[in-house]
């Protein structure tokens, strides 16, 4: 039976390994065992499914997922976190041959270098850089299926909003164009080491067809990086750097069926879709 970690195991085996949370990498180590099972069981993990840990840390997560018989992937930027991994699950009774530690940086982690291919993503994500981290993933991981994050209550927020709402925006958008995602529940500074000045919040996801196959996804994220870079004008004035000039941006917006009038905030990922399409038309079309 594993062994999860628990504030006294966690500070001990800190200490051993001379670590200390750094800022830098984000670190906050989860050190209460019901907050590790509360997100195994909240990730909805099939019979031997294949998932990837972005983070692991000093172990407590990756363990918990172990117990449930998850193949674990855990992708450890810091080397002496990564190469105590192993050994930390061994000691405390994980099945072996489940665990695989890639000492990397999740952020130029390739498809090709997680072999078997992952079908999940259950992660604690630093949180300096957890949008990025599910971003990239879910680009270069075809195979992932769905998954749990915690992140920043802040960031969820941002993740999880529909249009029309203060915090909806860039993070919004793109995880809209992977998957569904919903809010998952709070979790308190409290079970963290070092107990951070914010709560966390969990992000569910469960990926889907993005809303356009006829349009790369790389222009449809310009359209919605340059929506929101000035986000509290109207799209036609938004967009004029991206269309070269305000009429044309005008044009394109009416041929996609959106209001030039509204504000990217108005948008769900399909729209933004919709104007990418419409530009590569009218680029070709007389003036």
């Amino acid at each position: 039976m594993t062994e999860l970690l628990g504030p006294a195991e966690i500070r001990a085996l800190a200490g051993r390994l001379g670590v200390a949370p750094t800022k830098r990498l984000g670190q906050n180590f989860v050190h209460d065992p019901n907050t590790v099972r509360r997100i195994v069981a909240a990730a909805e993990l099939a019979p031997d499914e294949v998932v990837v840990e972005v983070g692991p840390g000093l172990g407590s997560l990756t363990l918990g997922l172990l117990a449930a018989g998850a193949q674990v992937h855990a992708v450890e930027v810091d080397p002496v976190l990564a190469g105590a991994l192993a050994q930390t699950a061994a000691a405390r009774g994980a099945p072996a041959g489940r665990l695989t530690v890639h000492a990397a940086d999740a952020l130029r982690i390739t498809a090709g270098e997680l072999r078997p291919a992952p079908t999940a993503l259950v992660a604690n994500l630093p949180y300096n850089v957890a949008v990025p981290v599910v971003l990239h993933l879910l680009a270069e991981l075809p195979t992932l299926e769905h998954g749990l994050v915690m992140v920043q209550k802040e960031v969820a927020d941002r993740l999880t909003a529909g249009p029309g709402g203060k915090v909806y925006g860039i993070p919004s958008v793109k995880l809209a164009w992977y998957a569904a995602a919903r809010p998952a529940g709070r979790v308190p500074p409290s079970v963290f080491w070092p107990v951070p000045n914010v709560d966390s919040g969990l992000v569910a996801f469960t990926r889907r067809e993005p809303p356009r196959a006829d349009v790369p996804r790389a222009d449809v994220f310009r359209v919605v990086d340059a929506a929101f870079a000035q986000r509290r004008k109207t799209l036609r004035a938004a967009l004029a750097g991206w269309a070269g000039g305000a009429d044309r941006a005008a044009r394109v917006l009416v041929a996609a069926g959106v209001d030039p009038g509204a504000r990217g905030e108005a948008l769900a990922v399909g729209a933004f879709a919709d104007i990418a399409a419409a530009a590569n038309v009218t680029a070709t079309a007389p003036e």
